[in-house]
């Protein structure tokens, strides 16, 4: 597969591809994202998951055993189950967020998508995510897939980051440009 960008390049990508090729070659990309998303959510909502994947502390043999708990718990598909298992194990779960950002991009290409980093100050409705899905489909020429972020420093508006392209709206830009423009 090739994979521009560079993401073999980095630990993270060369686990998302492992993962992504796995998926693919068992037909299961669908199940895998979906888990993904499970586990992305439960990293920005679970100060115990995230202990869990960062701290130094806990064996490896506690993370593999707390890990196929959560795995169960959650109800993850047993591709996404062994996989976070073998990053427990290899003491890779530092990187399991940059592994789901990987494989989402991975899996936007194979849909032949593009994929666009969205931080917004706050949750974006549904309505707002396919506003701006459209908005960008409409300026790039291709389907967009968004991976969303929030960021309340960033006050209000949106930072976009499509490939190397970046919009950035953001009120915290906006406002830093005014105070630097004042000073003259």
């Amino acid at each position: 597969m090739e994979n521009s960008g560079g993401i073999q390049a980095s630990l993270a990508g060369r686990y998302a591809t492992a993962l992504f090729e796995l998926a693919r070659d068992e037909r299961q990309l669908e199940a895998v994202g979906a888990s993904l998303a499970t586990l992305r959510q439960t990293l920005r909502d679970s100060e115990d998951f995230r202990s869990l994947t960062s701290s130094p502390l806990i064996s490896r043999d506690q993370a593999t055993g707390a890990v196929a708990a959560t795995a169960e718990a959650m109800r993850l598909d047993p591709i996404t189950a062994k996989f976070v298992g073998v990053l427990a194990q290899n003491r890779r779960l530092g990187q399991l967020e940059a592994v789901i950002r990987a494989f989402n991009q991975l899996a936007a290409r194979h849909r032949g998508e593009t994929t666009a980093e969205v931080t917004s100050a706050h949750p974006l409705s549904d309505d707002q995510v396919a506003a701006l899905k459209t908005n960008l489909k409409s300026r790039i020429g291709r389907d967009v897939s968004v991976d969303l972020n929030v960021d309340p420093a960033i006050l209000g508006g949106l930072v976009v980051k499509v490939g190397s392209q970046m919009i950035d709206g953001s009120i915290r830009t906006k406002l830093n440009t005014l105070a630097h423009a004042m000073k003259g």
